[in-house]
């Protein structure tokens, strides 16, 4: 896999072949909107804890029925586009529900990431991932970058 978009059904036939070939499958999903470098060093972090990394990011109607009105900033297709082209992404799939549960129940990563901002009990479907002997990691966030933050200075200079 090489920054690909990937509907889920490709994904899941990827997700064999690459099985098939030993190797473990890292997964993390959100939003990704406004892509700041804060994105990019999670990303990298979570790619280096196995053979390919699977970013699934909400569509533009489950970002906003987690973000609210306003959000995404960035049209969901815009967003897959972009993180696709990311050298520690292997593949980009959008989801429409408002949790990763669906989704990762399908792919079975072997890995589930997700930022160290997130308790342990609230990560969503390490549950699933825990109980085929996967595991959950919390990687820590670059300080200073927050895309909530860039848009309320963006609205200051307004």
């Amino acid at each position: 896999m090489s920054g690909k978009l990937l509907s889920l059904e490709d994904l899941l036939r990827e997700r064999t072949r690459l099985r098939a070939q030993g190797k473990s499958l890292v997964f993390t999903n959100g939003v990704f909107d406004l892509l700041h470098p804060g994105h990019l060093r999670y990303l990298q972090e979570a790619r280096r804890l196995g053979d390919a990394l699977i970013v699934g990011i909400n569509s533009d109607r489950s970002a906003q029925a987690i973000k609210g009105e306003g959000r995404p900033i960035v049209q969901a297709a815009e967003r897959a586009e972009v993180l696709a082209a990311f050298a520690c992404v292997d593949a980009v799939v959008v989801f429409d529900e408002d949790t990763p549960h669906e989704i990762i129940s399908k792919v079975q990563p072997d890995i589930l990431v997700k930022g160290a901002d997130w308790s342990p009990d609230r990560i969503i479907g390490g549950d699933i991932v825990e109980a085929r002997g996967g595991r959950v990691v919390r990687v820590p966030l670059a300080e200073g970058y927050s895309t909530s933050a860039i848009i309320e200075r963006i609205k200051g200079r307004l």
